[in-house]
């Protein structure tokens, strides 16, 4: 008979345990058979010593499998797409409506802001009235009606993923990239995913900051959820600079909307959810090839089709009937706004994108503590990125903040965040890899 000593006891000397008794412990953290301190010795052992591809697959599985998982009966594949975290990362509000203008749909499970990185969900409920908790009646009848949703995973989808999670946070185990798999992996498949596209971040803003590790994740995501019955592909991209040019809720979504009705389009944006969709609607057979899928998600963008299903979703969560029409009166402004001059001549060389994460939490834009109230209005517009020519007193950054104290001290983090020097650097690139 399975025991929890027993596992721990194995990975702690190196072997791999059985994929049963895997699913054994999965299924006692959802149930309490297995203690605190037994899911954080288990945690520090896969940490130190590691699970082979069949352990991470069992361990998805089993923590899938611990709670409910959603089966649909729909006209269209079911699709998402996973972040691993980033700063100005909010290619999630114009990628699930437009892969629904595409023919897909996407019950997308989100998560709130982790660190110094944002979340889709902080940023959705931004906007006034917005709902992220939908009971599963709901969900079902929005898929049917908008066929794209984004919301919180409800307590039943994983509910080990839940309990150990915790215990990750608490016993300095959250680097586990075989933990990180079936965290992530086990939310997403509880979905009843028929396809799922990947966005592994590389860089100072992200939590993989060397490409080894990047792309050691990725592999180990592609492997866990493919081995698991779902059409999974990676794309590592770049972190090394904010993806948008803000950082903060409100802010973020204010990009976003520029981006879905052409007033202003952020290209690395756009070039980037084109990308993700290309892929996902590729594995999903909605398009002939990735590059074919790309072309897709761009008309969807291009035509509006993708802002006009955004609207309905927003509606549909309770947000304003009229916010694609109006959204620059809808959304929460901060009463101080300060310029971030740089402090000497030359070029933007680097940027610290954690600092700069840090610096929208320390504004209020995220939590320091579990529990913490967000405020959505706080945080930096008009981030200069890497390559951009400047000069001592010129404007690299704007702050957005509640009270002038806290503004002046981001003033202060953002200056120690950028490199500026003499000569021009080379632009990193916005995709790096594909990993299948």
């Amino acid at each position: 008979m399975t025991d929890a000593r027993s596992v721990i006891a194995t990975v702690r000397d190196g072997g791999q345990p059985l994929a049963e008794d895997l699913r054994w412990f999965a299924s006692g953290l959802a149930s309490g058979a297995v203690t605190d301190a037994q899911a954080g010795a288990f945690a520090m052992a896969v940490l130190l010593k590691g699970l082979n591809e069949e352990g991470r697959i069992a361990l998805t599985r089993g923590m899938r499998d611990s709670g409910k998982v959603m089966a649909w009966d729909l006209p269209g594949p079911v699709v998402d797409k996973h972040s691993t975290g980033g700063i100005g990362d909010c290619v999630s509000l114009l990628l699930a409506p437009a892969l629904a203008a595409c023919g897909a749909y996407v019950p997308m499970i989100s998560g709130r802001g982790l660190g110094h990185t944002g979340g889709t969900l902080d940023k959705l409920e931004a906007i006034p009235g917005f709902r992220t908790g939908l009971a599963e009646d709901a969900l079902r009848k929005q898929m049917g009606a908008v066929k794209c949703a984004i919301v919180a995973a409800s307590a039943d989808l994983a509910p080990a993923d839940r309990r150990l999670y915790a215990i990750r946070d608490v016993s300095a185990t959250v680097e586990s990239i075989d933990l990180i798999t079936a965290s992530i992996l086990s939310k997403k498949l509880a979905a009843g995913l028929e396809a799922l596209v990947l966005d592994v971040k590389c860089g100072s803003g992200a939590f993989m900051k060397t490409p080894e590790r990047a792309e050691a994740l990725a592999r180990a995501l592609v492997g866990a959820a493919q081995g698991a019955g779902c059409m999974t592909s990676a794309l590592i991209t770049d972190m090394s600079q904010p993806l948008a040019t803000a950082a903060g809720n409100a802010l973020e979504v204010i990009e976003v909307m520029e981006t879905l009705t052409g007033t202003s389009v952020n290209t690395a944006l756009w070039d980037l959810t084109a990308a993700l969709g290309g892929e996902v609607l590729a594995l999903a057979g909605l398009a002939a090839d990735p590059k074919d899928g790309s072309g897709r998600i761009a008309e969807a963008l291009q035509s509006g089709a993708a802002a006009e299903i955004f609207g309905r979703m927003v509606a549909a969560q309770g947000g304003p009937s009229d916010f694609v029409e109006r959204w620059p009166d809808r959304l929460p402004s901060a009463p101080v706004m300060i310029e971030v001059p740089a402090l000497e001549d030359g070029y933007v060389t680097a940027i610290d994108g954690e600092a700069l994460g840090l610096a929208v939490v320390h504004l209020g834009g995220g939590r320091l503590r579990e529990g913490d109230r967000v405020n959505p209005s706080v945080g930096l517009s008009d981030l200069a990125g890497i390559g951009e020519e400047t000069g001592a007193g010129v404007p690299i950054a704007m702050v957005h903040a509640a009270t002038e104290a806290a503004a002046e001290a981001a003033v202060r983090a953002v200056q120690a965040a950028y490199v500026i020097r003499p000569g021009m650097p080379e632009e990193p690139a916005l995709i790096q890899q594909r990993i299948v």
